[in-house]
Parts: structure tokens; sequence; C-alpha cells
């Protein structure tokens, strides 16, 4: 299902266009975009809303059965999409400066998008229909063994990517308090 990677590819494309932005904007005012300032807080706005999305819209859709917004697959691939292009912008807005909150949340960001590229390799090792739902097919005793190492794998991998995504989204929105409190609120 996930074989051609279209998700992958777009996301490069995503990054390549945010690059040439950037580094217009770099050549432009002549230094690396500060993070509290226009630009700055446009990428770290704009990609701290593609991680919420990444962290909300799939979740919601894989829980709402009933519902039939779009193929699972689908979401899966705006989920691993915005799990890319979202964290690069946050990247950015960095203006290569990580230290204290700041920096935590960078180094929480690239262990859980670490973390996302090994969910989808796991993930991808257990057949499925086009809609994302596991099949149970009839398979030799090696398939068989292999799929459910899969599986448990997959299982183990939630127990540690979704806790560490709530750590993520938790130092966040404390350091997005705390750059609204003491950058805009206190002027």
């Amino acid at each position: 299902m996930f074989r051609g990677g279209k998700e992958l590819w777009w996301a490069l494309v995503a990054a390549i266009l945010i690059t040439g932005i950037y580094t217009f904007v770099l050549y432009a005012t002549g230094k690396i975009p500060a993070a509290g300032e226009l630009f700055g807080h446009a990428l770290g706005i704009i990609g701290f809303v593609l991680m919420l999305m990444t962290e909300t819209a799939y979740s919601l859709r894989k829980r709402a059965r009933l519902a039939s917004w779009g193929r699972m697959s689908d979401w899966l691939r705006l989920h691993i999409f915005t799990g890319l292009v979202g964290p690069y912008m946050v990247l950015l807005h960095t203006s290569w400066k990580f230290n204290g909150l700041a920096g935590a949340v960078t180094l929480l960001t690239l262990v859980v998008v670490a973390s996302g590229f090994i969910g989808r390799y796991i993930y991808t090792r257990i057949p499925r229909t086009a809609d994302g739902i596991e099949l149970d097919t009839r398979l030799g005793e090696a398939q068989a063994a292999s799929i459910a190492s899969a599986r448990r794998l997959l299982a183990v991998w939630h127990a540690v990517h979704i806790p560490i995504g709530m750590a993520l989204f938790t130092a966040a929105l404390v350091h997005i308090g705390g750059a609204l409190y003491y950058a805009t609120f206190l002027k």
C-alpha cells in the first residue's frame, strides 16, 4: 500500500519550496530569520499547526469508524506529510538555536519524527486493504509468524510513539505560552 511513498515525495517537494523561501528571506535580509520576527513566527505557527493536524486529524479519523471521511490510507498519508513538513518548518523557526525549553522541544520533535519513520516501516510489513484494514490472510507458517511479529512490534511502537508525542505537545504548548507571555504580553 505505501510502497510508492507518494507522501514522502510530496513532503520533499514542500520542504524544497519552503527551503527556497527561507533562502530568499535569508539573502534578502542578510541574516538568519529570527524566531521572534514575522517570518520566524510564521514558520513556527504554520509548522505547529501542521504538527497539531498530524496529531489530531488521523487519530480522530481512526476513532470515527462509522464516519466515512475518506480512506484511512489517505489520512495516514496526510499524517505522514504533515508529520514531516510541520517539524521541518519548526526546525527552521528555531533560528538554529537550541537552548532551554525550545531546544528540548526540538529534540522531542526529532525523536517523534524518527519514531514515525520506524512506525511507517513496521506498518508496511502488515498486509492491509486500500482502506488500511488488516487482511486476515491464510499464509504459510513462516509468513504468519512474521506478520504476528510485526503486529507485536507495532503495538510496542504505539506504546512509545504516542507518549513521546504527548510530551512533545505539552512542552511545545509551554514554550508557546512562555513566548507569548514574555515576548508579547510583557511588551
